[in-house]
């Protein structure tokens, strides 16, 4: 860069000499001196220094002349004029000179080859350059002089880089030398500019030896570039190779995953091959127990055929005794094979089993659910299970054991029990010696022991079901998930209808009401007894039993049917799922109780993805709004976390959902009832927010905020422009905003947000009230995510343009299309309601939302400068403007991050001298003290309102003065308070009737919250302004001051206050009040009153005294009893003192507790306080229109 501005510079130079502008160049040789660049100076102190040109007699002439004759300065320029012409023909001659001397040379060059074939690499390259530098010199040079549109072009371009680098000086002065061309106005001339310029460039370098040299280090470094150039080229092709190395690397890594994953497919399938061999040889063993246990029957009840016999000594005719033997032998035969048969199936499976187990140890992550139910298929198939199941039929998948995983202790242990049984049998038939005696014959025909096990199977199941229902209420209710396996195999195997629908109903009621826990252990055996029976048994038996339970009264009960609504649907028809079910879920989701409602949601999201169609989607859609309106917040976290994400992926209706949710925010603030019945006010438009619409606001703007995500990423992938590359970082940048405008291509999904979504918020935010500051924190927090989502662009180019109109301001709506200008402006106020109300409820929005963006603090900061600093000298600028202007700031203020820069703007206004403006910032200061800490509130509001309390204009101090109060309210650090009473001092000391009256209704706001020292200094400020003469002899400033008094006096009536403030000040300042009769509202005489008889105890001779001072009866009427009117406040004091000691008095009745005695005065207080603010406001307004 400093070659090519060293070179552009020395362009400029040799064009000026040659041009004759001397009084430029004079200029350009000072302020290149001035700027240190001593070498582009060069040249032109040689010629401003050279005698020929500048003689030193001529210029002690022009410097002794005082006037310049214009007749000699005439015959100067014509002289000069002939001295150039001269000039030009002898620098016409040199340049032909050269050109010859340049085609000699490349003569020359020509006819020596060898010489630069023999020199090294470097001469070459630098003789090269050379030549290419001559060889374009003599191109260049054939261009001839120079043509009257290139001067005026150059003159121009001239003109440019004097602005450009800085030399103004030097630019004025060319303006002036150029007086035949307008330098202003560089009109599109056909002339080549760049060939002008290059005429007079390589003019130059063919003239100095300089800028030879330093074009060749320019080429010298271009050449240099080139060679990093070829380098780079180079690495390319070898990072090219290693991609396609590394390209074949992973196919040969991904053919050999592919092959992993085939291997791993076949394990799985011989897995399956070995679980239905393991099966069949659990079927066959059944078989064999079956047989033995048949066996076992017909023995013993041979055994009981011979001891009868033996008995009655009855002769029965029987087959030889051989042949009896012959049977026996043969069944031992038999019961020994079974056995080694049933011991070569245990232990040929356990080798299967052994064998899975290292095949899925090779396989890295198959499916955890396969892994942990191929355990307990293995471990009920030993010796001692076998056994268990000789009771059962071995038809319908008997050999299935998903209740061994539901309840492994229980039914482990029950299964113990009827193997020990078994397996002492069967060695005492091994035992037992044959039976000589019997005679009965043996039939061992297959059909009859399969018929002898199916019966008694069926007999074993009728037993379990007819026991059950005796069983389970004698069974503690923390055990009785035990008999679950019991339960579900009646259930599976009872052929009866009736009596498994009344197991059933058995299963669901097991627990009268259960916990988490049992439901869990419950519904798992459901879910396996679904398994087990089927899609039209769950339908017929299961589903009816959910039905039943939907309303009954305990909320655990209707909380299992909601379960059950999610994890049965699976295994019912798809036809089901979306009518039965889903009527059930429907009736859940109006239940009283929010766990039900909560678990209604959740399974209502797990049931979405089991429908076979999307038929039911707007029935869903409004099941899901009316849980996200939910009454319960735990139902809406379920709802947003769970069920709404669930509805978008099953029924990708985005859209939809986004225009409802629209629609339902607003007709949730349109419908309720306006602030004011008064057409064309604004608070006619303001809305009255019951406490379910301000919810059901609340939750669907979080709503929105929870959809953002959703409605990013589908604009991503519904945007049209494939040219445009979009990342996280700037989701849509600037150029996609520049195609966007174009108006080509329409984008529905990405302009949902600022043509629909923007303007339903503006219209939600003019209708609500200035207290609404959750509503309008939602909205703001929900702007400043799609900021934050959307990308800077975004926020810089749509978002603020549309709230920057909708205020009333202008914006540039260049990235918006023209079909939409229209509408964007449309949100700009048209009338002066309008105005306001945008000023109201559009204007918090943009800054907290918008410009509080962390990218806009500046221009949030410009902007708040121009609107509190600026905005209030303008003429037309009105109080009420001003006041929603102030609630805009202070709900900025409800964000911490932008105090800074508010309290530096404030602090402008402070120092300020505009009057409207300090007052601004005394309200300011009021209005957002809420919002800081007491580090805050000394450090910068108690310093600013000192410095507005000390102004001499009385309209700003007793601005302040309000602003003290709100201080006071709302904090109680001593320091703090301190300095409040130094300067309610300092506004007291003035004496006037209006700081009066702001110092005691500032400070009677802050009484219920401030400290007990700021109240007896209240207290005891107005007895002393109670006790002095009223210098106004107006009633309505008397009444005006009287009022404020009485109103302090309820306030501080309500709070804790001691003996001695009672006695010292309370009292006293009460009777100085009464003494004023012609001031006090009768109503406010009542009050002070009832407090004087509460605080005094309620003694006669209390009540008299004080009625009689100040009613003004005679001393001796009001001797009767007991006192008199001169005796002052020490009287008074004495009378507290006495009045307080019946209180203590256990003669007496008790008086009313102090807690009741406090609440009276509150409530008396509130209602009495109503009609004395209202009677005091009433007043306010009379005499503020007597003093207009």
């Amino acid at each position: 860069m400093d070659v090519e501005r060293s070179s552009l510079c020395n362009c400029v130079v040799n064009f000026l000499l040659e041009e004759k502008y001397l009084l430029t160049a004079f200029e350009l040789l000072q302020e290149l001196l001035d700027d240190g660049r001593d070498a582009q100076a060069i040249r032109l102190k040689e010629f401003f220094s050279d005698p020929s040109h500048f003689p030193p007699d001529l210029i002690t002439r022009f410097n002794s002349l005082r006037v310049a004759d214009p007749q000699s300065l005439l015959e100067e320029k014509e002289a000069l004029v002939e001295k150039l012409a001269i000039t030009e023909y002898e620098l016409r001659l040199a340049q032909e000179d050269v050109t010859k001397l340049k085609a000699e040379l490349k003569k020359k060059s020509d006819s020596s080859p060898e010489n630069l074939n023999e020199s090294n690499e470097d001469n070459h390259g630098n003789h090269g350059v050379e030549f290419q530098r001559q060889k374009r010199d003599i191109s260049f040079s054939d261009l001839g002089p120079l043509k009257d549109i290139e001067r005026k072009d150059l003159n121009c371009a001239v003109k440019e880089y004097l602005l450009l680098a800085g030399y103004r000086l030097t630019a004025m002065t060319f303006y002036e030398e150029v007086t035949d061309q307008n330098l202003d106005i560089w009109q599109n001339a056909p002339a080549c500019v760049s060939d002008a310029l290059r005429h007079y460039y390589y003019q130059y370098l063919s003239s100095t030896t300089e800028a030879a040299e330093e074009k060749i280090a320019m080429l010298r470094e271009n050449e240099s570039l080139l060679k990093a150039n070829e380098r780079l080229n180079h690495e390319k092709e070898s990072l090219l190779k290693t991609k396609e190395i590394s390209d074949g690397q992973i196919s040969a890594l991904t053919k050999s995953l592919e092959a992993l994953h085939r291997d791993l497919k076949d394990k799985e399938n011989l897995i399956l091959d070995l679980k239905k061999t393991t099966e069949h040889q659990r079927r066959e063993l059944n078989d064999c127990t079956a047989e033995i246990t048949a066996l076992k029957m017909h023995i013993e009840g041979s055994h009981s055929v011979r001891n009868f016999a033996t008995t009655n000594g009855d002769v029965i005719q029987s087959q030889p005794v051989e042949r009896y033997e012959e049977e026996i032998k043969s069944l031992l035969k038999e019961i020994e094979r079974l056995r080694a048969k049933s011991t070569n199936a245990s232990d040929s499976l356990v080798s299967v089993y052994s064998e899975s187990m290292q095949t899925e140890e090779k396989v890295v992550e198959v499916d955890e659910d396969k892994t942990v139910l191929a355990h307990p298929s293995v471990e009920v198939v030993n010796s001692e299970d076998a056994q268990s199941l000789a009771t059962q039929t071995p038809d319908n998948n008997t050999a299935k054991q998903p209740n061994v995983v539901l309840q492994g202790e229980s039914t482990s242990s029950f299964k113990e029990n009827i193997t020990s049984e078994n397996s002492e049998n069967v060695p005492n038939l091994n035992d037992e010696s044959p039976l000589k005696d019997s005679g009965l014959p043996l039939q061992s025909d297959n059909a009859s022991l399969e018929a002898a096990s199916d019966k008694m199977g069926l007999g074993t199941i009728q037993i379990l079901a007819d026991a059950l229902p005796k069983i389970v209420p004698y069974v503690l209710i923390n055990h009785r998930e035990e008999l679950l396996p019991l339960i579900m195999c009646a259930i599976e195997r009872h052929p009866d209808t009736s009596t498994r629908d009344s197991l059933t109903h058995t299963l669901f009621n097991l627990i009268k009401r259960p916990d988490e826990q049992q439901r869990r252990i419950i519904m798992d055996a459901c879910v396996t007894l679904a398994k087990n029976v089927g899609e039209m048994r769950t339908e017929m038996e299961l589903l009816p039993q959910c039905w039943e339970q939907i309303n009954h009264m305990y909320e655990e009960r209707r909380l299992l049917v909601a379960q059950s609504c999610g994890e049965l649907a699976e295994f019912v028809r798809p036809e089901i799922r979306d009518s039965l079910i889903l009527s059930i879920v429907q009736q859940l989701v109006e239940d009283s109780a929010t766990v039900v409602r909560e678990a209604a949601a959740r399974n209502l999201a797990l049931l979405l993805p089991l429908f076979p169609n999307t038929d039911k989607y707007f029935k869903v859609e409004d099941l899901m709004f009316q849980l996200v309106c939910d009454p319960s917040g735990v139902v809406v976290e379920t709802t947003f976390k769970e069920l709404l994400p669930a509805v978008i992926n099953w029924g990708s209706k985005l859209d939809h959902i986004l225009r409802v949710l629209l629609s339902y925010i607003l007709s949730s603030a349109q419908r309720c009832p306006p602030l004011s019945g008064v057409e064309g006010s604004v608070e006619s438009h303001l809305r009255v927010l019951g406490e379910r619409e301000r919810w059901n606001l609340e939750v669907l703007l979080r709503m929105m905020a929870e959809l953002l995500p959703f409605m990013q990423k589908n604009a991503i992938e519904t945007c049209p422009f494939s040219s445009v590359s979009l990342s996280e970082e700037t989701v849509f940048p600037s150029s996609l905003l520049e195609l966007y405008a174009g108006g080509h291509i329409e984008w529905p999904s990405f302009e949902w947000m600022h043509v629909d979504c923007f303007p339903g918020l503006i219209q939600l935010a003019c209708l609500l009230p200035q207290k609404e500051d959750n509503l309008r924190n939602r909205i703001t927090k929900f702007l400043l995510a799609v900021s934050k989502q959307f990308g800077d662009s975004y926020l810089t180019h749509i978002m603020l343009p549309v709230f920057m109109v909708a205020v009333g301001d202008n914006a540039d709506l260049t990235f918006f299309p023209s079909t939409i200008h229209s509408g964007i402006r449309g949100l700009k106020p048209r009338t002066a309601v309008g105005e306001r109300l945008a000023t109201m409820g559009v204007l918090p929005l943009l800054l907290a939302g918008v410009l509080g963006a962390p990218s806009k603090h500046d221009q949030l900061a410009d902007y708040l400068r121009k609107l509190l600093v600026e905005g209030t000298m303008k003429e037309n600028h009105t109080v009420k403007c001003n006041a929603e202007i102030v609630n805009a700031v202070r709900f900025l203020c409800t964000f911490e991050e932008h105090h800074t820069m508010v309290f530096n703007i404030l602090w402008e206004m402070v120092v300020s001298s505009n009057i409207d403006m300090k007052i601004n910032a005394a309200n300011l200061l009021k209005v957002i003290v809420p919002y800081i800490n007491a580090k805050v509130a000394s450090m910068q509001v108690l310093p600013a309102l000192v410095t507005l309390g000390s102004d001499q204009n009385l309209n700003v101090k007793y601005a302040s003065i309000d602003a003290f109060g709100a201080v006071a309210q709302h904090f109680k650090n001593d320091m703090i308070v301190d300095k409040i009473r130094v300067q309610m001092d300092a506004f007291l000391e003035d004496g006037s009737h209006e700081a009066t009256v702001a110092v005691v209704r500032a400070l009677a706001v802050a009484v219920p919250h401030t400290t007990e020292r700021l109240r007896d200094y209240l207290l005891s400020k107005i007895f002393q302004l109670s006790a002095g003469p009223s210098s106004s002899s107006d009633v309505m400033r008397r009444r005006e001051r009287a009022n404020a008094f009485c109103e302090s006096i309820r306030a501080l009536d309500a709070t804790e206050l001691s003996a001695t403030s009672v006695r010292d000040f309370l009292l006293p300042a009460i009777q100085n009040l009464l003494k004023d009769a012609d001031s006090l509202d009768p109503a406010h005489k009542e009050a002070l009153e009832i407090i004087m008889k509460d605080r005094s105890g309620g003694t006669l001779e209390t009540i008299s005294k004080v009625m009689g001072a100040h009613l003004g009866i005679t001393s001796s009427v009001t001797s009767f009893f007991g006192g008199g009117v001169g005796e002052g406040l020490l009287g008074k004091k004495e009378i507290a003192e006495q009045s307080a000691e019946p209180v203590h008095s256990p003669e007496p009745p008790p008086p009313a507790p102090a807690e009741d005695t406090r609440f009276m005065r509150i409530m008396r207080g509130n209602f009495v306080g109503d009609m004395l603010r209202g009677k005091a406001k009433t007043t306010e307004d009379t005499s503020r229109t007597q003093n207009q």
